[in-house]
């Protein structure tokens, strides 16, 4: 019996997992969730057995379950012996994807979600586009491309990595929360790399991938919900805090 991959292709970590699942031809059950409705009405009791932290992305294979999208990618690349450059055997490049994994979370993808919060808090797009949680992700953005990128063409060296694949999929998610925000505009060298990462993904899978949050149009009324915005405040001032 193969894995179980349970996802929520609004979730910039859930994509990460799935393209590089279906990229590496590894055998898996999609198990799709839908995070922001069952914030309301709940998750199953079936996926609370799968991650009592009813997160996604969660994985399972057989009688093993694992929660976070980093450990699910390194178990998967390591259980399957994906190509070397997603997460290299030489201990200072995988050390180079661990870094930059371990920055991730409370740079670029902390920014992220802020602004995901300012759009929770004021619908209206003139607003809350005014605030400066935009620009303040340019600060990470520069320490992406000048600490991690250089001149390289991925963030590892020559080739595609883990790292490439995490931080692209989260610079993606601005597309969902501030439409007409292009993030990358004064960034030519991240402009390239994000098409490098695509043309090595591969446009389809890229594009599959994200077609939820390009053609998303619900994301207003959902969060209108008073529910929703209620389930969602304690998180959501723990990472504003």
């Amino acid at each position: 019996m193969g894995i179980e991959l349970y996802l929520d292709l609004l979730s910039s970590p859930c994509r990460s997992v799935y393209i590089f699942a279906k990229k590496n031809n590894i055998p898996f059950t999609f198990k799709q969730m839908e995070v922001l409705k069952d914030l309301v009405k709940g998750h199953s009791d079936g996926f609370g057995k799968v991650n009592i932290l009813r997160k996604v992305p969660a994985l399972k294979d057989g009688g093993f379950t694992l929660a976070e999208s980093p450990a699910i990618l390194t178990y998967l690349s390591q259980t399957y012996k994906t190509p070397d450059h997603w997460y290299p055997l030489d201990m200072k490049k995988r050390a180079r994807v661990d870094e930059y994994l371990s920055w991730h979370h409370s740079t670029i993808r902390s920014s992220v979600f802020k602004i995901f919060w300012l759009k929770v808090r004021d619908l209206n797009i003139q607003s809350w586009t005014s605030y400066e949680a935009l620009e303040d992700l340019t600060i990470p953005l520069k320490q992406l491309e000048e600490k991690f990128l250089q001149d390289k063409p991925f963030l590892v060296g020559n080739m595609i990595s883990l790292a490439d694949l995490v931080a692209v999929t989260e610079l993606m998610q601005v597309r969902l929360i501030a439409i007409g925000y292009n993030i990358l505009e004064d960034m030519p060298k991240l402009v390239e790399w994000r098409n490098r990462v695509e043309k090595a993904v591969g446009k389809e899978l890229f594009q599959e991938a994200h077609k939820v949050i390009l053609n998303f149009q619900d994301l207003n009324s959902m969060l209108t919900e008073p529910q929703l915005k209620e389930q969602m405040k304690p998180r959501l001032l723990k990472m504003v805090a």
